[in-house]
């Protein structure tokens, strides 16, 4: 099976997820969940990192991390290496502590960051644990923090989850606010919100749809970084094939029937193709039957300036609305 495509670029935030290897209960102990948090605070240092929100639970964690240089792969292999080999010289045992993937959901800043953060605050009493009033007493995790600014580590920032619920002030009545704010999601939860709660820990990545094309886009960019020449070629003919596959489908199915080299719908598809992709006039020409690179290029700039009627026109109009 294909690796999952990472996606890294300068300020991108995401909610990192690993378990210990085959589900063991890695944090079964304090003093490991405290020696996890040390090396947390040792890689946010170290990368410049902002986090958000963390909690550490019994056999896994979850991270909500702002990564200003674009680093997480290079962090995260830091500091799961680091705990696993402290971690096996503390129990003088060998082996993985992690599995070799760890789960990571790119998220847009604001609304959808400060909800993971929420996310993760509310683990422990959605395990049972504790309840919302006792959670500041659970000690492995970001919540506690909340209520003693003064000691917060630098690297810490709550903003993102008081925003989030409310446009709440980092202050005494601001973090009292948002105690009554967990418990009302937490009962919001008991009452059938908890599907929509889980698509926070799924998925590519979570925020608006205007987030997620781009998200969408940087994992394309991604993937065609780490090929070679042949293989960056199959991957844009690919990413060509898929948006002419989607225009194509928008077109009614009554202009298809001519199948001419100068068919206005055939000028239409190759001036959107030209407008929003890369792709190259002998490609067009192939793929959509239009006899040769110079007649895509005529044809997609005369159907441009609107030169070929009210037709290809309104084609144009509807390949713009729906693609």
């Amino acid at each position: 099976m294909a690796r999952e495509t990472r996606i890294e670029y300068e300020g991108a935030c995401y909610h990192v997820i690993n378990r210990g290897n085959y589900r063991e209960w890695v944090f079964g102990e304090e003093k490991t969940k405290e020696a996890f948090e040390i090396c947390l605070g040792e890689a946010a240092e170290k990368m410049k990192w902002v986090v958000h929100g963390w909690v550490v639970m019994g056999n896994h964690f979850h991270l909500a991390v702002e990564t200003p240089e674009g680093n997480l792969g290079k962090g995260m292999q830091w500091l799961q290496v680091t705990f696993a080999a402290r971690f096996n010289t503390r129990r003088q045992e060998r082996g993985h502590v992690f599995p070799g993937r760890y789960k990571r959901i790119v998220v847009e800043p604001g609304k959808a960051l400060g909800q993971v953060c929420h996310y993760i605050d509310l683990n422990p009493v959605r395990a049972g644990i504790v309840e919302v009033e006792q959670l500041q007493s659970y000690a492995y995790g970001s919540y506690r923090r909340l209520w003693k600014p003064k000691s917060r580590p630098e690297w810490l920032s709550v903003r993102a989850a008081l925003s989030a619920a409310g446009g709440l002030a980092d202050t005494a009545k601001g973090h009292a606010a948002y105690r009554g704010y967990l418990r009302w999601m937490t009962d919001a939860l008991k009452a059938g919100r908890e599907q929509d709660f889980l698509e926070l820990s799924r998925g590519m990545a979570i925020g608006s749809e205007g987030f997620l094309q781009d998200a969408r886009l940087q994992q394309a960019k991604s993937v065609e970084r780490n090929l070679d020449a042949k293989g960056k070629r199959q991957w844009k003919e690919q990413q060509w094939s898929r948006q002419l596959e989607g225009m194509l489908k928008c077109l009614p199915v009554k202009s298809r029937i001519d199948q001419r080299v100068s068919a206005g719908w055939k000028a239409a598809v190759a001036c959107q193709m030209k407008t929003r992709t890369d792709a190259e006039n002998a490609w067009l020409a192939k793929a959509l039957d239009m006899s040769s690179p110079t007649f895509v290029s005529k044809q997609a700039g005369l159907a441009r300036r609107r030169l070929l009627g009210d037709a290809v026109e309104d084609l144009l109009t509807k390949l713009k609305c729906k693609t």
